[in-house]
C-alpha cells in the first residue's frame, strides 16, 4: 500500500523535455524535487567535476523547471513596474533586470528575471509559482498573463568556454551580447532565445526554446561543446557556485512573506542583500511605504557572507584526533553566530569552496554585527559536541571574474 501511494505522487512529478537523455547520464540516478519536476542532483557519481566545468570549461544545466509567465499588452510595463521593486520602464528591448517582488509590507515574495521581449510583451521569471499573485495585482489592467512555464524549455551553459561553444552553433556571434542582455538567433534551423544571464556568478548564458526542440539543441550543444569541455551538471556543482557568487535562494537563504507562518521569518529586499534592486525614485509600487520608513530607521538586519577561519576550525578538530571535516556538497542548515554569549546571527547556507580554498557562507546578522570584518563565533559540532570557532564577515561576492560581464574586444 506505502508502495502504490509513493507511486502515485511519484507520477505527480514533471519529466523535463531533456529527461529523455538526462535520465541516461544520471550515474547516481539521484533526483531532487525543483519546481514540481524531477531535477538530477550530479551526473557522475561525484559533482566536483562538474563544479570544475562551471569554473574552468563549460557547464550544461537544464533549467526548465523555473516558473516563467508572458506579461503581454498596453499595460504591461505599467504593471510590471508596480509589480517589482527595479525600474522597469528603463529596461529597453532586449534587456533583462534581475528584481525581487513584495508584499505590502516592503516583505520579500521571491526573485527573478524580468526580460522585455518587445514594446509590450515580458517573460518574468520566479522559483515559486507567482501567477495567483501578478494575476490578483494585474486586475482591471490591458494586458494579457500566460503561464509560460511549460512551453518553454530552457538551458544554462555557464563557464568561461560557454560563449565559445556558442558561436559554434548559432547562427549570429554572441560576442557583442552584454551582461544581462539577450538576442534571437538560430541552431541551424532551430529558433532560439540566449540571454546572458545565470546562477553562476561566471559567465555564462540561458537558452529559452521550444519544447519540441529541447533534444536537438541538447545533442547539438553536446556534440558542438566536447572539445571545449562541456558538462551536464547538476544541482549539488550549481549550489556551490551560486554561494560563492553570493546569490541568494529561496526557502534556503530566505522564506517568501506568502509562505512565512511567523512574521520573523520575512525579509525585506535590504536584508537579504536586495537594496541595490530598490529603486525608490519610482512613482509606486507595492511595498514602497514600508520600504520608505526602514529606510528612514535603517534594516534591523544585513545578509553577509562569513569566511569560517581555517587555522581554529582545524584545531577543533585535531584535538578529537581528526583530520579537519568539511562538508563535500553545500549545505542548508541554520546555524548560529555569536558574538561573546549572544547570538547575533545565523548562517543560511555554506560550502568549502574547491577554487578559492576557503570555507564560506552566507548568513543574516543583525546590522551593528554586520560590518566587513566583523569577528563572530560560527557553531559547529565536533564528534556530537558543539564547538564555536572564529568566522569574519566579508565582501561577496566570494567570486566575481572579469570575464562574467566582459566582451571580447
Amino acid at each position: 500500500m506505502t508502495y502504490n501511494n509513493q507511486f502515485t505522487a511519484n507520477t505527480h512529478l514533471k519529466l523535463s523535455p531533456f529527461f529523455e537523455r538526462t535520465s541516461k547520464l544520471n550515474e547516481p540516478q539521484e533526483w531532487k524535487r525543483w519546481g514540481g519536476y524531477l531535477a538530477a542532483t550530479s551526473y557522475e557519481l561525484h559533482h566536483d567535476n562538474e563544479y570544475f566545468a562551471i569554473r574552468t570549461k563549460a557547464a550544461l544545466l537544464d533549467i526548465t523547471p523555473l516558473k516563467k509567465y508572458i506579461i503581454d499588452g498596453p499595460d504591461a510595463q505599467e504593471f510590471l513596474d508596480r509589480l517589482v521593486t527595479r525600474n522597469v520602464r528603463i529596461c529597453k528591448v532586449g534587456q533583462v533586470m534581475y528584481t525581487p517582488w513584495c508584499d505590502e509590507d516592503g516583505k520579500v515574495i521571491d526573485d527573478g528575471t524580468v526580460q522585455r521581449l518587445s514594446e509590450n510583451k515580458f517573460r518574468i521569471t520566479s522559483a515559486e509559482p507567482n501567477l495567483d499573485w501578478i494575476e490578483h495585482n494585474a486586475a482591471g489592467m490591458d494586458l494579457t498573463i500566460t503561464d509560460d512555464s511549460d512551453t518553454t524549455a530552457a538551458l544554462a551553459l555557464q563557464g568561461p568556454n560557454s560563449r565559445a561553444i556558442l558561436n559554434t552553433v548559432a547562427s549570429d556571434s554572441l560576442d557583442s551580447l552584454k551582461f544581462f542582455w539577450m538576442m534571437d538567433t538560430t541552431f541551424g534551423d532551430i529558433p532560439v532565445s540566449i540571454s546572458r544571464t545565470g546562477y553562476t556568478g561566471d559567465l555564462g548564458y540561458e537558452i529559452w526554446m521550444d519544447p519540441n526542440d529541447a533534444l536537438a539543441v541538447w545533442d547539438l550543444l553536446l556534440k558542438k561543446g566536447k572539445p571545449f569541455g562541456i558538462t551536464p551538471t547538476g544541482l549539488n556543482a550549481l549550489d556551490i557556485s551560486r554561494i560563492e557568487a553570493g546569490l541568494i535562494l529561496l526557502d534556503v537563504d530566505y522564506v517568501s512573506s506568502r509562505h512565512a507562518i511567523i512574521e520573523s521569518r520575512k525579509s525585506s529586499p535590504y536584508e537579504v542583500g536586495l537594496g541595490w534592486a530598490v529603486k525608490m525614485k519610482k512613482k509606486d509600487f507595492i511595498g514602497k511605504k514600508a520600504l520608505e520608513a526602514e529606510l528612514d530607521r535603517g534594516p534591523e538586519w544585513n545578509f553577509v557572507g562569513i569566511e569560517i577561519q581555517w587555522k581554529e576550525l582545524e584545531q577543533h578538530y585535531r584535538k578529537a584526533g581528526l583530520a579537519p571535516g568539511l562538508p563535500c556538497t553545500a549545505w542548508r542548515t541554520s546555524t548560529p553566530l555569536y558574538k561573546g554569549n549572544e547570538q547575533v546571527g545565523y548562517a543560511t547556507s555554506g560550502a568549502w569552496s574547491p577554487l578559492l580554498k576557503r570555507y564560506i557562507a552566507l548568513a543574516h546578522v543583525k546590522s551593528e554585527y554586520a560590518s566587513e570584518g566583523s569577528e563572530l563565533m560560527f557553531e559547529l559540532k565536533v564528534e556530537h559536541f558543539r564547538k564555536l570557532t572564529p568566522a569574519k564577515v566579508v565582501k561577496t561576492p566570494f567570486f566575481d571574474p572579469e570575464r562574467k560581464r566582459s566582451c571580447p574586444a
